[in-house]
């Protein structure tokens, strides 16, 4: 199966370790397979295939994950648009801070 990529290092996505319990409900509810399940803690695995839907922080009993629905890809898409760049965030493939960030 063919797992979608949407925009590198934009994702919204934190996870607090110290509060989750490893009940697996966010791997059980994440479409993409974010989380997974490691030594009863859950762990992001592929923070770039999220695509903030928010299934896990609604779906996590401890609220150990938050996610603001939509926000990374958006902002990145927007201010690419705006500034007639590629969505980008973070620094390029040389380490200078890309062009369209910041």
């Amino acid at each position: 199966m063919r797992k979608d990529i949407y925009l590198r290092d934009v994702v919204t996505l934190e996870l607090d370790v110290d509060r989750c319990t490893g009940c697996g409900r966010c791997a059980e509810v994440c479409p993409h397979a974010v989380f997974e399940i490691n030594e009863r803690k859950a762990v992001i695995i592929d923070r770039d295939a999220c695509m903030e839907c928010g299934a896990c922080a609604r779906n996590c009993p401890v609220q150990a994950i938050e996610v603001r629905p939509g926000v990374g890809c958006a902002h990145a898409l927007l201010t690419s648009s705006l500034k007639g760049t590629e969505p980008c965030c973070g620094p390029s493939e040389d380490g200078k801070q890309a062009s369209c960030c910041g």
